[in-house]
């Protein structure tokens, strides 16, 4: 077997595995801040859980597909390496960037979730009883 199916291979096996492996560990840890993140409600976020899930094998091993092309040659074990971990680190650069992603747009709905439910930050000091009152005081 040349160098470029060894790479081509170990490329698909590597990075098929960590993103299996990002998204069952996600999915798992994930669950309690989504719940949160729907106030309590569990079914909605187990649903949504699951889709995220769906999402990012479909996108991640989208581009793992289409990123395993190589237009270089590939010498020896030393070119394979090279291959591997210049590919790699692209892969796993676009795993963290979507789960950054990810808590950014769930941290923005946890907080507007929990705003709704917070108290004023001032209590009020006075209450105006009518309109016309304010401008007589004028």
């Amino acid at each position: 077997m040349n160098e470029t199916v060894i790479s081509y291979s170990l490329y698909l096996i590597l990075a098929v595995s960590m993103t299996v492996w990002v998204a069952r560990t996600l999915h798992k840890n994930g669950r309690i801040f989504l719940v949160d993140c729907f106030n309590g409600n569990t079914d909605l976020a187990d649903s949504v859980n699951h889709l995220l899930v769906v999402g990012f094998y479909l996108v991640n091993i989208g581009f793992v597909s289409l990123y395993l092309k190589s237009t270089e040659e590939i010498s020896g074990a030393r070119g394979v390496f090279e291959l591997l971990s210049g590919k790699m680190g692209v892969v796993l650069l676009m795993l963290g960037g979507m789960h950054f992603f990810n808590l950014y747009v769930f941290t923005r709905m946890r907080r507007r979730a929990t705003l709704a439910n917070m108290p004023p930050p001032v209590p009020p000091m006075h209450r105006v009883s009518k309109a016309h009152d304010i401008l007589d005081t004028l």
